[in-house]
């Protein structure tokens, strides 16, 4: 089995026997002279601006860029020291932060280990039903504020039976202690050596005090503590754009080299596209499918197009008749084997994609191209057949296949070509079933009203493989919106999360996602290349390791 060793980038054994993330802040740099607005494309947030309710890339783009978190990454994933000065443990059980002092909210408040704790603990609580609380799930206390007991209210109704309500089991998380303003503890349910890697995400963003007095309203307006912050109290305007500043007190190693960051929600990718031709958009940080042949004569000295962070996929539900047990099982294989991958990804993405080996990505340390069972991945209508018939041998399948896809995206090439491949293999009706917005797609899997598969995908939110499976496929999960449930696979995630050491955790997540190729919850297309385009008004532009671009670095011509 071809697998990279897995290596956690600053997290060292120090001399003393302890486990040491330590570092200082950046240094300034001088800003712009108040003019050098960047521009670039972005989606409607679906939930309000949240840290621990945004897991989407369109809100997440801009949680990133508000605020800062213990620690960012750098371009290549490693991470990096923001408001942490230190993270320390002796046994990677209990870990003990120290912040770095001086930083503050944009509202002048001082960000201090209470402002961590707090959020932690809002975004694990069940009754705030935060879509990020499993990042949590961790931590000693979880089970307690994430599951509810039925408790008396003390009234009765009209028969005379006690009225009860759900309440959590307790309103924080026994393993988080503040110790004083700067320094807080953290304990784990298990051994996590690799879990500082995890903390870069929004999710663990502090929260000023302000924002527990009307959550509702701060995410429409919320005050952060990166490198940006809002424009004005108006400066999200709904379904058109978001206008952010520089913070002029920001402290960490994102310093902005302009001067804010305008981010455009477009209808679709060929209108942004032609403004970044027309010098109307500075950034674009995807290509449509209508410039796929052209973007490199387009742009020929301001393109990009590297492997990145991101697995696309699509999802069949479970609660869909003919896609669940043993007839499920067939149904998902043949579907699989019916799609001519190479073909897709060298004809319609012109090489802008490569065919999936896994449920990861090849940018991530412990990537494997050789799973056991991955020849379910492979192009092979001879046994796509004959593991439809014998599927149909147990249900006869009648109706239209058919994949929802969300229009405002780049997606209708694409699932065009992979419903023809099931089509011409399987001998089956197979559609594609456009949504107008990635929000109204997404509203019909939360509500499990598809009438068969949906596009899915994932953009990493820090380098890691377990990033990759447990938030989609763990029982539970808050993007797991197809309902997959498997004892196998999410023991052998928790024996990977609380591996002593990373070969172990590594072997683990690789015997997990061999699960994932015998159940088939979603099928794995291709890995989707960084590939974007900017316009000669700026300069120094550069995409992270999770293919957003490094905004903060770009400089206005």
């Amino acid at each position: 089995m071809k697998i990279r060793r897995m290596g956690i980038v600053a997290i060292a054994l120090a001399s003393t026997g302890a486990l040491v993330l330590s570092g200082c802040a950046g240094e300034s740099t001088t800003s712009a002279d108040g003019t050098a607005i960047i521009t670039t494309n972005g989606s409607e947030p679906q939930m309000s601006l949240i840290p621990t309710n945004t897991t989407e890339v369109g809100g997440g783009k801009i949680i990133t860029s508000i605020f800062a978190g213990l620690v960012s990454y750098s371009a290549d994933g490693e991470i990096q020291n923001e408001v942490a000065e230190s993270i320390e443990s002796d046994d990677a059980t209990t870990w003990t932060v120290t912040l770095n002092d001086g930083w503050t909210f944009t509202n002048d408040e001082p960000v201090t280990a209470s402002s961590f704790v707090d959020a932690w603990n809002y975004g694990a609580l069940s009754t705030n039903a935060q879509g990020s609380s499993y990042f949590f799930d961790n931590i000693v206390g979880y089970s307690d504020v994430s599951n509810m007991i039925d408790d008396p209210t003390g009234a009765t109704d009209e028969d005379g039976n006690v009225l009860r309500v759900a309440s959590p089991l307790a309103e924080t998380m026994s393993g988080l202690t503040v110790v004083d303003d700067t320094t807080f503890t953290v304990e784990l349910a298990g051994t996590e050596a690799d879990w500082p890697l995890r903390l870069g995400y929004t999710a663990y963003s502090p929260l000023p005090e302000v924002a527990f007095e009307d959550m509702d309203a701060f995410g429409q307006n919320p005050i952060g503590n990166g490198p940006y912050e809002l424009a004005s109290e108006n400066a999200w305007e709904h379904e058109v754009q978001i206008e952010l500043v520089t913070n002029p007190d920001y402290a960490g190693v994102r310093t902005p080299a302009n001067d804010g960051l305008t981010i455009i929600f477009y209808a679709s990718f060929d209108a942004a596209y032609a403004a970044v031709q027309g010098g109307d958009l500075d950034v674009l940080d995807a290509i449509p499918e209508s410039a796929l042949a052209s973007y490199e004569s387009d742009f020929p000295d301001t393109f990009i197009n590297e492997p990145a962070a991101v697995f696309q996929a699509f999802n069949m539900p479970y609660y869909l008749e003919h896609w669940s047990g043993d007839e499920g099982k067939l149904r998902r294989a043949a579907v699989s084997m019916a799609i001519d991958r190479a073909e897709i990804t060298d004809v319609v993405f012109q090489n802008t994609r490569t065919p999936a080996t896994d449920f990861t990505s090849p940018v991530i340390d412990g990537y494997s191209d050789s799973l056991a069972g991955s020849e379910v991945l492979e192009f092979n209508p001879e046994e796509a057949v004959a593991l439809w018939a014998e599927a149909d041998a147990i249900s006869p399948y009648t109706g239209t296949f058919d994949i929802a896809y969300n229009a405002d995206g780049p997606h209708q090439v694409w699932v065009d070509a992979v419903v023809n491949s099931v089509k011409n293999t399987l001998g089956i009706d197979a559609v594609g079933k456009p949504y107008p917005t990635f929000g109204a797609a997404l509203e019909d899997r939360d509500a499990q009203a598809l009438t068969g598969a949906t596009r899915a995908g994932w953009q990493a939110d820090y380098p890691s493989l377990y990033n990759f499976l447990a938030p989609l496929y763990q029982t539970g999960a808050g993007s797991n919106y197809e309902g997959y449930s498997s004892e196998a696979f999410d023991t052998l995630l928790k024996e990977g999360a609380a591996a002593s050491s990373v070969e172990e955790a590594t072997a683990k997540y690789v015997e997990a996602q061999e699960v994932l190729l015998q159940d088939l919850p979603t099928i794995p297309l291709w890995y989707q290349n960084t590939s974007g385009v900017w316009s000669d008004t700026v300069s120094n532009v550069e995409f992270g390791w999770d293919s957003v671009p490094l905004y903060h670095a770009i400089t206005k011509n």
